[in-house]
Formats: structure tokens, sequence, C-alpha cells
């Protein structure tokens, strides 16, 4: 019952009013469902922000009948086919499908490609904070589509979102960085000037499988995310790897592989930027897909880098790291790098999932999202209304501190905490909050012996009146959430 209450704070998002106003109505997002609808039927729609001529909205089949959306097209029917195939490996082949009859409730896919459906613009979101990827574009400016079904009387939103992510600036932009981020600061968004131009890529994220909850098992929904550049010479979007998704089981499978991605990982100047957690590790050690999983305890082995390669799997295949490999690299940096977050074996594990799309994904979201946008639609009571997780909420201090240093001339600090919890020295407006440290939050269940305490996470505590506790069936995890005492 426990673990169920823990899921449903995660979605109510309970931060304070001046928090969520300084947070999503100043500098770092536009979530006014009213602009946002005059965006989509304008210049921000996605028929426009593809280049076509045409005024009215974009509908799937038509979205997916442009030469540049076929490979999307071509890569997410594999990703389906795939999909369906490992888990006929181990169920019956009746327990899975579209529909309620079934056990395993697949994404229906044909309405992805449907006449009565679209993506809705359903949030815009400055990440400048992403300046360290590439500092000449100023970061990222991305727009958020919703897949909506459109041809019935009441539209209704499905588990999907489009992720049209922009250069903020382009090199012979007259703008600069600190003019862009002085303009969001100033709730003047430079709106008008974003075009076509400026598209880096789609990030796709949809929710291709949920089991609910039977005698035998949990409940378990899994999200599939994708990414696909755009390829100015073909003018067509490319599958690409995502970012730090480490391909576990090629690199569990290539000896050689391995020892090139630990030997990379753990160089002492690798190290204190995996530490900061604003590594970009090279593709040629990433995955061109992610399924996360939520809850994300029921798949780990599957789904979070760590536990396959801080341990065997259960093929016999050797771990990438031995715990003597990290310690023996954590105590070389610690010579000669103040490490921010990675003191110990567990830090190191959690830093593995979190740096990545799935593990990321798997941390405090609604579902699997942490920017499904908030539908004008629902009922004031449902939490369908709250356009973000926790996680994005208790990010935006640290962004808004770098949007600040761009707009001073200042050298920003692009370093960040866990994805569990906001960083500590930029969250102080956060205080109180289930975001950081009130009821829901997730926290470090302490030892009974101070000295016992794991360093990473022993400063990860609960407000007054509340105590760590665990969630759900491992009584002895070290990771709880702070409820009731």
């Amino acid at each position: 019952m426990r673990f169920c209450v823990a899921i449903t704070v995660l979605l109510l998002v309970l931060v304070p009013n001046d928090v969520r106003g300084e947070t999503f109505e100043r500098g770092l997002a536009v979530t006014d469902l009213q602009t946002l609808h005059e965006l989509d039927g304008e210049r921000l729609g996605l028929n426009r922000m593809l280049g076509l001529s045409r005024a009215a909205p974009l509908t799937n089949d038509a979205l997916f009948a442009l030469p540049s959306m076929a490979p999307l097209r071509r890569a997410l029917d594999a990703e389906f086919k795939r999909y369906i195939e490992r888990h006929e490996a181990t169920l019956p082949r009746e327990t899975i499908g579209i529909g309620a009859p079934h056990d395993f409730q697949l994404f229906d896919s044909s309405k992805l490609y449907s006449a009565d459906t679209r993506f809705v613009l359903a949030g815009i979101i400055n990440r400048m904070d992403r300046a360290y990827v590439a500092p000449e574009t100023c970061g990222e400016i991305r727009l958020i589509y919703r897949l909506t079904q459109i041809g019935e009387t009441a539209p209704s939103r499905l588990p999907m979102t489009l992720n049209l992510v922009l250069r903020a600036r382009l090199p012979a932009d007259t703008l600069g960085c600190a003019e862009i981020a002085r303009r969001w600061l100033a709730s003047d968004p430079p709106l008008a000037l974003l075009t076509s131009d400026q598209i880096d890529r789609i990030e796709t994220n949809l929710q291709i499988a949920h089991a609910p909850k039977s005698a035998s098992r949990e409940f378990r929904t899994d999200y599939l995310q994708k990414v696909f550049r755009y390829d100015p010479a073909n003018r067509n979007f490319v599958e690409a790897p995502l970012e730090n998704q480490i391909d576990r089981d090629r690199l569990l499978g290539d000896a050689a592989l391995a020892q090139d991605f630990k030997a990379w990982l753990l160089a002492p100047e690798n190290l204190a930027v995996f530490d900061a957690g604003t590594i970009l590790i090279p593709d040629r050690f990433l995955a061109t897909g992610s399924v996360a999983s939520t809850p994300a305890g029921l798949a780990r082995s599957a789904l979070q880098p760590s536990f396959g390669l801080m341990q065997s799997d259960d093929a016999g295949r050797h771990a990438v790291f031995t715990d003597d490999d990290v310690v023996t690299a954590l105590r070389a940096s610690a010579r000669g790098i103040a490490l921010q977050n990675i003191r110990s074996l567990a830090g190191f594990a959690r830093r593995l999932n979190d740096i990545s799309c799935g593990g990321c994904h798997q941390v405090r979201g609604i579902g699997g999202f942490h920017f499904p946008g908030a539908d004008a639609l629902a009922p004031a009571s449902s939490t369908a209304v709250v356009p973000a997780s926790p996680h994005f909420t208790g990010d935006q201090p640290r962004r808004r501190d770098i949007l600040n240093a761009m707009r001073d001339g200042i050298a920003p600090d692009y370093s960040r905490g866990f994805s569990d919890r906001p960083q500590l020295p930029r969250s102080h407006a956060l205080a109180g909050s289930e975001v950081l440290d009130g009821w829901g939050a997730t926290c470090y269940r302490p030892r009974a012996k101070p000295a016992d305490n794991d360093a990473s996470f022993k400063l990860w505590n609960c407000a007054e009146g509340l105590s760590c506790q665990p969630v759900g069936a491992d009584e002895m995890a070290h990771i709880g959430m702070c409820f009731v005492k």
C-alpha cells in the first residue's frame, strides 16, 4: 500500500506556490494553455516548424507521410517488433496485445499514423543549461508536443510526447547568449525568433506497453525512448544514439569494448565530469533506444545500466566494473579532484543510471515523462493538470542560476546533483516541499552507526515530522521516501 501512496505523491508535484510561480512563469518554461494553444495554431505548430506552407494542423497520417519522417516510422516500427518478440519469448502469445483483455497491453501503433491524431504543442522549455554540450549554440529550446486523438467529440491525450529540440542560437545570429538569456529572464522569451533552421533533433517517448496489477504481479508500464538527428544534407531525421544511454548488452558481449569503456570513464579527467553530471559518453558505447520501466525496480537488471555493468548477469557475463576498479579510481581522483556527488560505490552506480535517458526517466517522473504538459480538458482535481514531474520542478533553481550567469557574462556552473534530489546548494527555495525533503521525497535511511552512512547520500534527509521509510518489499534498502513517522 505504501508503494502505491509513493507513486501517487510523485504525481502531485506539491511545491510551494512561490516556487511554482518563479519556475514556471519566469524565464524557464512556457506552460500557459491559452498561449500554447495560440502558438500551436500559428508559427510553432508542428506543420510550421517542419517547414510546411499548409496552415491547417498536421495530422499524423500526413506527418509520417513526409519524406523527412520516413526514418522515424521505420525505426519505431522496428522497435515495436523487437519489443513484441522479446516478450513473446517469455510470455504466452495470447497474453500480449492491444486492449484490456490482455495481461500485457500494447500501445496501438496504428493511432500513431492516423488521420484522427496529431501532436499538439504542450510546453516550451528553456534548456540553455545544456550549453556545455555545444557552447556556441547557447544550449537548447525544446518544443514539447503531446499526441492527441482529435477524431472524437472530446479530444483525448495519448501517452506519447514528441520533443522538437532547437539550438537556442545559430552561429550567424546577431543575438548572443547573454541577450537571449536576458530576454527569457525578463519574461520576454524570443519565441518569434525560433525557426526550423534551428532544429537539431527529434526525441520521442511513448508508453509502449502497460501491465495492470494482478494477483501474481505488480503493475508495470514500459516507455520507449528514441532520438533522431536532423540531417540537413538529406533533409530527414536519422536514428541516433541516445545521450549517455550505455549499451549494456553490447558492452557485456564485447570484452575489448568493455575494457575501452572502463578505461575511458575511470580516467580522472572524465570521472570528474561524470561526477558533475555533465559527461558526454562517446557514441561508440551507446544504444539507439531505451525501454524504461515504472516502477523502476521491477526490471532493474535489464533497464538500469549500473546493475548490468557492476555485477555479472544471468547469462554469466562478467561485469564491466568491479568494486575494486571503482574504489581505486575514486581514491585516486580524491587526491586531486574534489568530487561533489560520487563518494561511494553506490554513488557511482546511481550516477551511471541517472545520466542515461532511461535511468533519468525512471526517477521521480509522472509515469515515464518529465514534462507531459498540462491538459486543459482534465478536471481541476485530476493529476493530469500537472504539467511537469517533481524531477523537472526540482531542477529549476539550477537552470535559473545558469541562465542568470549567462545573462551577467559569468561562466556558468553546469554541475547537477543526482536526479533523485535537487542540488543542495541551489535548492533553498524548495525546502520542505516534496521535491526536496517533504512528504514523498527521496531520502537516505541512516545506519545504526553514523560511520556506516553512505557518503554519497547521507545528506538526503526528511523535513521535521517525517522519517525516511522503505518503499516496497525491501525493508533493508538504504534509499527510501519521506513519510509521516
